[in-house]
């Protein structure tokens, strides 16, 4: 059955439109994307059932493209404009934080690097490097794998804050695991790093864990 085909209540579409996107659940985000059912299946039964096999949104943006193109049959098309749809919004989020702009819009930056590390399967560590007014100089995902005080260097974090001549800067990475809550290894790189950069007079203003949720160590309290 085809989303035209619903009452004018039920359709996604209609609802967006009455009270925005952010009241649509994410299946039904994906059937105004697919437009239609398959198989006697409306489009918001389909998309649960994508989302159910992919194991969620996040899982389904960051699959392989034969995951995609054998889910349901859908073909390379569906994939190729989901993958769009998916560039899209990381460059919409990056042109708030663009090099040469300040940081004003907290938002906007969680945002951006939710979106840039969330659909790693592995840990990945970066850094928003920043100039003495807080404008964007570069960011940069400086080491992958599992992060604890092995494995994050702060003679490698110093070398690239030097090199990007940055008078701030923000840490970031991810947990695969959708746990966003700080581990005490966290709070170990986090303090490690701090006090390495404070010998070149860097403040470290945030450090930010990207899962499900988002965890601020400045909006907690820990720096």
């Amino acid at each position: 059955m085809a989303i035209t085909d619903w009452a004018v209540e039920d359709r996604p579409r209609e609802k967006l439109l009455a009270r925005g996107p952010e009241s649509l659940s994410d299946s039904e985000l994906l059937a105004i994307f697919l437009r239609t059912g398959i198989k006697g299946k409306t489009a918001v039964d389909l998309a649960r059932d994508i989302l159910d096999d992919a194991g969620g949104l996040r899982e389904l943006l960051s699959s392989s493209e034969s995951q995609f193109c054998e889910s349901k049959g859908l073909g390379q098309a569906k994939y190729v404009q989901l993958k769009a749809v998916v560039e899209m919004s990381r460059r919409y989020l990056e042109e708030d934080i663009k090099r040469g702009d300040a940081l004003t819009d907290v938002s906007s930056v969680r945002q951006y690097l939710q979106h840039r590390l969330r659909s790693y399967p592995y840990e990945v560590f970066a850094c928003l490097f920043l100039d003495n007014k807080h404008r964007v100089i570069e960011y940069e995902e400086l080491f992958r794998g599992t992060i604890d005080s092995a494995s994050v260097h702060p003679r490698e974090v110093i070398r690239r804050t030097i090199h990007h001549n940055a008078a701030a800067v923000i840490f970031a990475h991810n947990h695969p695991s959708g746990v966003a809550e700080p581990s005490q290894a966290d709070h170990r790189i986090t303090d490690k790093l701090k006090e390495a950069l404070s010998m070149l007079d860097v403040r470290v203003l945030d450090h930010i864990i990207v899962g499900d949720e988002v965890v601020s160590f400045a909006e907690r309290g820990y720096l």
